[in-house]
């Protein structure tokens, strides 16, 4: 009986022995495996998110990758969030990414939803043999000593340094550039991270006049011409107001004002910066054209406006007098922004219920210009929310000459639409000085991607215009597609608006 309780007893001391030591080994190999992927995801500069969260970050990737087998099992579907929901944001990592953006077994969109679009395929689509590339389009041309001549249809909307961090500046530079297309300054003005990527730049002059002050605030020909002596600046724009907070001014906040920042706009260091709610200087629609007339002159280059539009008689008006003073005048481009644009930080109130969408105001402008035969003297450019395919070729369709996304390059940086874009503290290092946090942009990577985005998209278009029997995108009108109306039933937009 000893003999068995000691035979007992010494197993047992040896299987805890062993079991110990099996313990501290696979304790030992956790560690290990969490130290390589420690450093793995600190020296790596492909997925910020890794970069910033080492190891934690990780598990976001494999939820979103379980999230496709148990997607049934889950409240929040593809379509449901908001601003953007995952079905959104997914095409466009993958565009970013260069990864297949073909889909199995049918759409997951429901059909007949109240304000989309139903695009019309031709008969006989163009062969391959029979695609055009994309044609030009030139902005001033006649009116600016430099006009501007672009082949792309889709750009970098407006963004600015200081909302955005220095290495997002820098990887949409150098994207735009690898892209061909351009980058909006935003009404931050201009910086070094602009500049470096070389690509094509449209200045933004907004109500403050960041970048092209003088020490009253007032527009400055001589800061108008530095500006404009950079040969990436092709193009002037003439902020009026945003999708997001149309008729209220912004306000930086003074600890957000570093040294950089400041000698960027042109503003005290330190002290909070306040946008007014307009232009101080425009007071009518006269004011506005000498306004553009002024600094095409002082300029030598194509000069826009931005609006959103609400109360819509002062675009009769403007087009009144345009004709009335020459169209030397006039606008060279419209950029018309959605009421349901984006940006850092904005009253609730503006943001839900002010202006209005793009699906109402763009045929507005573009019939006022009809109607008083200048829409071949202004191009029109439409921007808030269009970062898939469908949206921009539906903004073609209805008379865009091109259109501009945020949001959606922003998405090609790395956004994961964590909403925290007014605390600087997001997690990408898109939105935020937070330096900890900009560390895990790597520009290079990123600028891939934002050109990979707008060169996929693109594509996706060439594909939709192809399939309605075009031979590209800038030939799709009103008669290529129909949009749902409130009773689920397809409207013909050539009947729903005037005819171009």
């Amino acid at each position: 009986m000893n003999f068995n309780v000691n035979t007992l007893q010494n197993f047992a001391l040896v299987f805890f022995e062993i079991s110990a030591v099996v313990i501290t080994l696979v304790i030992g190999v956790l560690l290990l495996a969490v130290v390589y992927m420690y450093i793995a995801d600190v020296t790596q500069t492909r997925q910020t998110i890794r970069r910033n969260y080492p190891v934690l970050g990780r598990f976001r990737y494999l939820f979103e990758h379980l999230g496709e087998f148990f997607r049934q099992y889950l409240f929040s579907q593809d379509r449901e969030e908001l601003p953007f929901n995952r079905a959104q944001r997914s095409w466009v990592y993958r565009a970013a990414k260069n990864i297949d953006s073909t889909v199995a077994f049918g759409s997951t969109h429901p059909l007949n939803q109240p304000g989309d679009f139903i695009f019309l395929n031709g008969l006989f689509p163009p062969l391959e043999e029979e695609v055009e590339a994309r044609g030009p389009i030139c902005f001033g041309e006649g009116y600016a000593r430099q006009p501007y001549t672009t082949t792309s249809f889709f750009n970098i909307s407006a963004m600015s340094f200081g909302a955005l961090s220095a290495p997002a500046i820098r990887a949409l530079s150098r994207g735009a550039k690898l892209a061909g297309i351009w980058l909006n300054t935003g009404e931050g003005a201009i910086s070094s991270y602009h500049l470096e990527g070389g690509c094509d730049l449209v200045f933004q002059i907004g109500t403050a006049k960041y970048g092209v002050r003088d020490e009253q605030g007032q527009l400055s020909d001589d800061r108008l011409r530095a500006v404009a002596s950079h040969d990436e600046v092709r193009m002037m724009e003439i902020k009026l107001s945003q999708g997001a907070k149309p008729g209220k001014g912004g306000i930086l906040p003074g600890a957000k004002v570093t040294e950089v920042i400041a000698s960027t706009r042109g503003i005290p260091v330190g002290q909070d910066s306040l946008s007014p709610n307009r232009h101080p200087d425009i007071h009518c629609i006269d004011d506005l054209l000498d306004m553009i007339h002024r600094v095409r002159e002082v300029t030598g280059k194509p000069v826009g406006i931005k609006a959103v539009i609400g109360q819509s008689g002062w675009l009769d008006e403007m087009c009144l007098h345009i004709n009335e003073r020459g169209l030397q005048y006039a606008p060279d481009f419209f950029t018309v922004d959605s009421a349901d644009g984006g940006t850092g930080a904005a009253p609730l109130s503006l943001m839900d219920y002010m202006g209005l969408p793009i699906q109402r105001s763009l045929p507005l402008v573009v019939d006022a210009l009809v109607r008083h035969g200048l829409r071949e003297r202004i191009r029109v450019i439409a921007s808030g929310k269009l970062i898939n395919p469908a949206g921009v070729a539906a903004a073609l369709c209805m008379g865009a000459d091109s259109v501009n996304s945020a949001r959606g390059f922003m998405f090609a940086l790395g956004c994961v639409q964590s909403l925290q874009c007014n605390k600087n503290t997001c997690p990408t290092g898109i939105t935020t000085h937070d330096q900890d946090l900009q560390q895990g942009l790597n520009p290079a990577d990123k600028a891939q991607r934002v050109a990979s985005y707008a060169g996929n998209l693109m594509h996706e278009v060439e594909v939709i215009a192809h399939s309605c029997g075009l031979a590209q995108p800038r030939e799709l009108n009103r008669t290529h597609a129909q949009v749902i109306n409130a009773r689920g039933v397809p409207v013909p937009l050539d009947n729903r608006y005037a005819e171009l």
